[in-house]
C-alpha cells in the first residue's frame, strides 16, 4: 500500500514538473518574441512559428496558412519601426490540453507614436522535435 501511494505521489509530482517546465519553455519563447519584436526584428520574432505550411494565423482579414504567408504578412502590416512601435503580451491563462500541446491566452499591445493598438490572442503551442512553438495563432 506505501508503495502504491509512493508512485502515485511520483507520478503526481513528475507531472506537475513537466507541466512547470512547458509554461516556462512557453513564457520564454513569448518573452523572446516580445524582445525581438521590439528591436524591429520580425525575424527572429517569427523563430516562436512552426516553420510549416500548416501554421494557421487568424487575423481581421482571415486566416492565412504557412509560415512564409505569415511572415510576408507581418512584414508588410508592419514594415517601418512606427508601425510596429513597442510591444507588450499580458498572458492571462496558459492551459495544457496534453502533455505535449498548451493554449494561451492573453492580450497584446502596442505602444506607438502613430497611434496605440492592442486586442487579444489564442495561442496553440506544439513540442515539436523538442521545441515548443506556434501552430495556430488567433489575434483579435
Amino acid at each position: 500500500m506505501k508503495a502504491l501511494f509512493l508512485g502515485l505521489v511520483l507520478l503526481v509530482t513528475s507531472s506537475l514538473f513537466a507541466q512547470q517546465n512547458a509554461e516556462n519553455a512557453i513564457r520564454q519563447v513569448m518573452g523572446d518574441q516580445q524582445d525581438a519584436w521590439n528591436q524591429g526584428d520580425i525575424e527572429s520574432f517569427m523563430k516562436g512559428y512552426w516553420k510549416s505550411d500548416s501554421l494557421m494565423f487568424i487575423g481581421s482579414k482571415g486566416v492565412t496558412y504557412g509560415f512564409r504567408n505569415t511572415w510576408e504578412r507581418y512584414k508588410k502590416t508592419y514594415d517601418n519601426r512606427d508601425k510596429m512601435g513597442t510591444l507588450k503580451f499580458d498572458l492571462l491563462h496558459i492551459l495544457p490540453l496534453s502533455p505535449e500541446v498548451y493554449m494561451v491566452v492573453g492580450k497584446w499591445h502596442l505602444t506607438r507614436s502613430i497611434g496605440d493598438i492592442g486586442g487579444h490572442f489564442t495561442l496553440i503551442f506544439r513540442k515539436i522535435n523538442g521545441q515548443w512553438l506556434i501552430t495556430s495563432d488567433h489575434t483579435s
